[in-house]
């Protein structure tokens, strides 16, 4: 199938039980940009392109309801998504401080990748684990009541795996 901006289905045939899944279901376009995201990863404009030709609504539908939810990711996200808690409870219990500590380890901001892709930073609203304030979640692992040296700690943990994992591999 050929697209509107001639993407040729660059790779997206893993959608097509989802367009199956979906066809004739009224309102179903945000199930189907959620089952993208969770395939590709992030939902790029070829892909949003795509979607919108197969289940048969304009390009400017598609990507005004991907800009409008916070839940989908635009661009490319590293292997491991950092989602921090800014919610009262957190922020209340020092997640400004988690973050300062988050950007020092990491050299990103909000919304970034690092350079070798392996983390992103996205601050959500609230991730409903008030008891554990501050709090934030590593590719949906909970991290709570986190310091600054915590925070570093488990980051450089997870940075550790990623070096035997690449000296495994070597």
């Amino acid at each position: 199938m050929n697209c509107c901006n001639g993407c040729h289905n660059q790779g997206y045939e893993k959608l097509n039980p989802v367009f199956e899944k979906y066809r004739n279901k009224p309102g179903s376009l945000i199930s189907v940009l959620q089952e993208a995201q969770e395939l590709y990863g992030y939902l790029s404009m070829e892909l949003m392109d795509y979607i919108a030709e197969n289940i048969g609504v304009k390009p400017a539908k598609v990507h005004g309801v991907a800009t409008f939810y916070t839940q989908f990711r635009l661009k490319p996200v590293g292997k491991y998504l950092i989602l921090l808690c800014q919610g009262t409870a957190c922020h209340v219990n020092g997640a400004d401080a988690v973050k300062e500590a988050i950007t020092e380890e990491l050299s990103i901001e909000e919304g970034e990748t690092t350079s070798d892709n392996l983390f992103t930073l996205n601050n959500v609203a609230c991730l409903g684990c008030c008891s554990l304030s501050p709090v934030m979640m590593i590719n949906g692992e909970t991290f709570g009541k986190l310091t600054p040296a915590k925070t570093k700690e488990i980051l450089r943990e997870f940075k550790a795996r990623e070096s035997k994992s690449a000296e495994v591999t070597a």
